[in-house]
């Protein structure tokens, strides 16, 4: 089985400990050279600073092929461009291209007049530009307003056609729920890499909470394992386990990159790449 190509989202820091927090992930994780790092927005477009802030001193100080995330929310559409704008002069050229959540408060997305309606408006905007490889978001079970997966499949086909060029996935559990969602693109036609989007259970309680908020199916046997492990004390070793069966079973199924959500919580991640076989590269000078 080959070794998959791995990336890794990081979610930009709001205090000096999470900046600590974030600075700690970046070192444990970036000697494992991931393809790229992605920066997430705050919700409602509250870190959008912040965001541009990691974004370029991850690129300047750490190496790394950063995407940065880019959303619609509260943002006139001269407003949105100028920020790409500023990645661009920045050396980013990759972008994650998301409508994004709604602000705090609010039940849903509501568009600015003066700003782009939806995903798909922006990225055919930034896809105009000529100036970034874009990636969007998909949702292997139904988006929590959308009316049936199929309604999922087909607005994915309209990121597509818009001007991305990939797509990366909402988390999930179990491999076949990405192995049907793949399958269902290929027959309407999407050819574009979909890169499974794996979480790391660092703690059950808030990834059921965060399932239940986006649409993803919790499993009963997963509910039943992590009470047990719980109760004995395991829940790590049950997470690591977890994941890395995941991971494997999705690599003998075809899938030949994963996209990391480490939550700035970088152990964990550390621990699955390394139990399939993604080790640090190590410099000859540092062992002679």
């Amino acid at each position: 089985m080959q070794t998959p190509r791995i990336s890794f989202e990081f979610f930009p820091p709001q205090t000096l400990d999470a900046s600590f927090r974030l600075w700690d992930t970046v070192q444990t994780l970036a000697p494992l050279k991931p393809g790229f790092v992605s920066v997430t927005y705050g919700a409602g477009g509250t870190t959008r600073k912040l965001t541009h802030e990691a974004v370029t001193t991850l690129g300047a100080n750490f190496g790394l092929n950063v995407a940065a995330h880019l959303t619609c929310v509260d943002a006139s559409r001269e407003e949105t461009l100028a920020i790409a704008e500023t990645y661009a002069e920045a050396g980013v050229t990759e972008i994650v291209a998301l409508r994004g959540d709604a602000p705090k408060g609010a039940a849903r997305f509501t568009a600015r007049p003066d700003g782009f309606a939806s995903s798909i408006e922006l990225i055919e905007a930034l896809a105009a530009t000529g100036r970034f490889k874009l990636s969007v978001g998909a949702y292997p079970e139904a988006h929590p307003e959308a009316d049936n997966p199929a309604a999922n499949v087909a607005w994915l086909k309209r990121k597509i056609d818009a001007g991305a060029s990939s797509a990366i996935t909402q988390f999930f559990f179990e491999a076949e729920t990405f192995f049907r969602f793949r399958d269902a693109c290929e027959k309407a036609g999407i050819d574009a890499p979909i890169i499974p989007g794996i979480l790391p259970i660092t703690s059950w309680s808030g990834a059921r909470r965060f399932a239940e908020r986006c649409g993803t199916t919790v499993p009963q046997w997963l509910d039943e394992a992590f009470t047990a492990a719980h109760r004995d004390g395991r829940e790590e070793l049950l997470a690591t386990a977890l994941a890395t069966e995941l991971c494997d079973d999705l690599l003998e199924g075809g899938v030949e990159d994963l996209h990391f959500y480490t939550l700035n919580r970088p152990h964990l991640t550390r621990d699955i790449c390394f139990a399939l076989g993604i080790v640090p590269e190590v410099s000859l000078q540092n062992v002679a």
